[in-house]
């Protein structure tokens, strides 16, 4: 993956190597990391560990004179831990020179946790990226081939399916991120270093963040958490103090590499919105209202504010709303149609801000546009519906 990261204006440069790796460049303040390992420093197998024969007769007993928040911790760790997976992507090797034959080399491993019982394993899209085949081992250290299912790297997320029992599957109760305030405690399951179903715990340390995709799309309202989120924790839950998922761990900003107190994930109402689609479609659904815009190097090149419709799809919600495109007099001579500078209140300066204000709306929401004609601002009410492509 090559992506850049960015927090709250602040660019924070990385170039990732193969999906699962660690990535860096020196940024603002200090490198920034995916939370994934390469298998040089999760070797192979590291997330299929043998259970010692003292864990295999279950829990040990809770001691006495624990705190009821420590208490809390235990029963959720012991709750949600079923639930989460080590994921392995692998990629075909050619044994020499000389040899047509390939073999199969684990490229780097991350975490994920069971969506439902159907074998659905949600992860993150980078820890998946650049493999040629993966493998998912659940709590109970058995191994299962994966399918890829579906992807959408503009949000950083991947849906893969295994063939497992359903009653050897735990699904993971949903929360709300739009509900978390800062302070509130939270919980990271996953996978780091190779060290599976390990805990770290913190709080929500900031709401409302920004990262870059793999696709160069901002994720927006990422949760930033202080829990620990080491390499090889990159598609992990992270949980609230009930056991419901709030985010999938994604992203660190650290010099080192290791945790160093910031951490990201992508917000659960992102995911519960995506999953679904990604299940059923194998791709997201795009929101939109039927238009082509003009690339975001030429508006602002013309010096234009807000984002520059080229072209109205004909019968689209765009066309019934009398909105316009490029336009052309009887010599040829072209004239810019419509600009779209607000949604729902709230400016849109590139095609990226138009798509996340679309996404919220939702298909089938009646949006508030703001558009300017000639130099005149008018407002305008436009369906959102689902995009063929």
């Amino acid at each position: 993956m090559r992506w850049i990261q960015v927090v709250r204006g602040v660019a924070l440069v990385g170039v990732g190597l193969a999906a699962g790796m660690t990535w860096s460049r020196a940024g603002a303040g200090g490198p920034v990391h995916d939370a994934a390992r390469s298998a040089a420093e999760a070797p192979p197998g590291a997330g299929a560990m043998a259970v010692p024969a003292a864990l295999q007769a279950g829990p040990a007993a809770v001691p006495e004179g624990l705190s009821a928040s420590e208490r809390r911790d235990i029963e959720v760790f012991r709750a949600a831990s079923p639930s989460v997976v080590n994921v392995t992507s692998l990629v075909a090797v050619r044994r020499d020179f000389f040899s047509l034959d390939v073999t199969e080399m684990p490229q780097g491993s991350g975490s994920g946790f069971i969506w439902d019982r159907d074998g659905h394993v949600v992860t993150n899209f980078h820890v998946l990226e650049g493999g040629r085949r993966w493998t998912v081992t659940l709590g109970d250290h058995s191994t299962h081939e994966a399918v890829l299912v579906g992807v959408a790297p503009d949000k950083d997320l991947a849906v893969l399916r295994i063939e497992a029992p359903a009653e050897t599957l735990s699904p993971l109760p949903l929360g709300r991120s739009r509900d978390l305030v800062v302070g509130q405690r939270v919980l990271a399951i996953g996978n780091p270093f190779g060290l599976d179903q390990s805990l770290t715990v913190g709080v929500v340390s900031a709401l409302g963040r920004e990262l870059t995709s793999p696709s160069g799309r901002t994720i927006r309202d990422v949760v930033q958490t202080d829990a620990a989120i080491n390499p090889g924790n990159s598609g992990g839950p992270l949980l609230d103090s009930a056991g419901r998922l709030i985010g999938v761990n994604s992203a660190i900003y650290s010099p080192s590499g290791a945790s160093a107190g910031i951490g990201f994930a992508v917000p659960v109402d992102t995911v519960a919105r995506l999953v679904p689609e990604l299940i059923e479609y194998g791709r997201p659904i795009r929101p939109g209202i039927g238009v082509t815009l003009l690339p975001d190097s030429l508006t602002r090149r013309i010096d234009v504010e807000g984002v520059a419709i080229q072209s109205v799809e004909r019968g689209g919600p765009a066309d019934r709303a009398g909105l316009e495109g490029i336009r052309s007099d009887r010599s040829g001579r072209r004239y810019l149609g419509d600009v779209i500078a607000a949604v729902n209140g709230e400016k849109v300066g590139d095609f990226d801000e138009l798509a996340t204000a679309f996404e919220r709306a939702g298909i089938g929401a009646v949006v508030e546009l703001v558009v300017l004609r000639d130099g005149e601002a008018r407002t305008v009410g436009v369906e959102v519906v689902a995009l063929e492509n």
